[in-house]
């Protein structure tokens, strides 16, 4: 008798948001300020792993994720700059736009920093009791490149806090 392959269920929700950012040190054009219309795939699986389903046989709602990642999302990364804290030229020239909406991050804002802050950081904090993990976020900058933070292992704990986006508006 033959054991039957172990399943494991997952699901994936895509999210759009656009947001600005730049590269510090980039060789090329991503050292300029310039904008993405980004596409961030979320997977998340069981918290406990396997099979479990909910009463209507679903990892979770899809309404959910999309709710809680692009809430989040929504309210600091979109029509953003994403910038690295340690940018300071790029920071001042953002701060000096009024209205303005920034974002700093612990690292230099390239798709494979945000695919990482977005599953080591945001994704436990706004999922945390949905039930299930992120074991995989995915940054599509283009609709031809990507890059992909995957969980290997049980999750740490995050390795930033999470972070707040800076709104300036002197619209009153």
């Amino acid at each position: 008798m033959h054991d039957l392959p172990a399943i494991r269920l997952s699901l994936v929700r895509s999210l759009r948001f656009c947001a600005g950012h730049r590269l510090l040190g980039h060789e090329g054009r991503c050292a300029y300020l310039h904008g993405h219309n980004y596409r961030v795939d979320v997977e998340v699986e069981p918290a406990a792993g396997g099979t479990e389903v909910d009463d209507v046989g679903r990892v979770v709602d899809f309404a959910l994720i999309k709710r809680r990642l692009l809430g989040w999302l929504d309210d600091h990364w979109d029509h953003a700059f994403i910038l690295w804290e340690a940018d300071a030229t790029a920071l001042a020239a953002v701060r000096q736009a009024e209205p303005t909406k920034y974002f700093l991050l612990p690292w230099n804002p390239t798709a494979e920093n945000m695919a990482r802050y977005l599953l080591e950081v945001v994704a436990p904090h706004v999922l945390d009791d949905l039930g299930v993990v992120a074991c995989r976020v995915a940054v599509w900058e283009t609709d031809e490149s990507c890059a992909i933070a995957t969980r290997a292992g049980a999750a740490d704990e995050p390795a930033c806090a999470v972070g707040s986006a800076v709104i300036v508006d002197a619209r009153a």
